[in-house]
């Protein structure tokens, strides 16, 4: 060839090996993106922008440099160097003979062959790296779910040490209401009457004259309610069904707290009909 045939050659060759890979290149550009996007949760961020003098700090510069991931990070590099390397080595070696033959092959067969390798070589070297890619995906995805786990466990721990095991309070709470519940009930057979729903609520009340109203010794729903009533009925306490009433006292009535004024006139005359069937020995 002479120099302007063999320049012609070259840019032609090139163009078409360009031309080729062109839309190869853009769908493996477009899966990085892609991808990075993905591992990220798409997540938007201006805090890299913002100047920091610990972004042009050396001291920083070459502790981030030699850091663990830096490190890893380069030997990864090199892996996939060497192994595209050797895909390649492993693709090209056997047209060795191919190869050599080029110097007396005329131009369009050269440029055949060149681009054929090129392509093929290309998209071995675009699959392997594309499974590289994805292994690497989730190896880091891996690592960034260990760190949150890690990340909760310390949450977890910090807040035992600066507020205390939850399970322990949680028991500790569940022992104070055991213990209130127990001292409640044994006031229930000091009560002058017990007013319910019949079943779902239940609220003990005591009354003597001299009192400026009747005072709630013991209220509870659903199954207290029904401790309550039994605790009565055991004590012979007047036990008296006025759902209206009931579900009122237990809305507004506190414990050892007498009950509020407008209650007054429905509990009076509640008080009224249990001293009529008692002959008044309680009161």
């Amino acid at each position: 060839f002479d120099g302007g045939a063999l320049m012609h050659l070259v840019t032609r060759l090139g163009s078409e090996i360009i031309a080729a890979a062109a839309i190869p290149f853009l769908v493996l550009m477009a899966a990085a993106v892609a991808g990075n996007m993905i591992q990220h949760r798409f997540l938007w961020s201006t805090e890299p922008l913002r100047p920091a003098l610990s972004k042009i700090s050396p001291a920083s510069g070459l502790k981030r440099l030699f850091s663990r991931q830096a490190l890893v990070n380069f030997a990864k590099g090199l892996a996939k160097l060497a192994l595209v390397g050797g895909i390649m080595a492993a693709l090209l070696w056997p047209e060795r003979g191919r190869l050599d033959a080029l110097v007396d092959t005329d131009p369009a067969g050269t440029i055949g062959l060149t681009r054929a390798l090129s392509l093929s070589t290309l998209g071995v070297v675009v699959a392997v790296l594309t499974v590289i890619a994805a292994l690497d995906y989730l190896w880091q995805y891996r690592q960034w779910y260990e760190r949150q786990k890690m990340s909760l466990r310390e949450l977890k721990e910090e807040f035992k040490q600066t507020e205390g095991d939850p399970t322990i309070k949680a028991k500790i709470r569940q022992l104070r209401q055991t213990r209130a519940r127990k001292r409640m009930m044994a006031q229930v057979p000091k009560a002058s009457v017990v007013i319910t729903n019949p079943t779902h609520f239940a609220v003990a009340l005591q009354y003597e004259r001299g009192m400026n109203a009747p005072v709630c010794l013991a209220k509870g729903a659903d199954a207290i309610a029904l401790r309550i009533r039994a605790v009565a009925e055991e004590a012979r306490v007047p036990i008296v069904e006025n759902p209206p009433l009931a579900r009122a006292l237990h809305a507004t009535v506190e414990l050892d707290q007498e009950i509020p004024p407008e209650h007054y006139k429905a509990v009076a005359e509640v008080i009224s009909y249990v001293m009529r069937l008692s002959g008044a020995v309680r009161w």
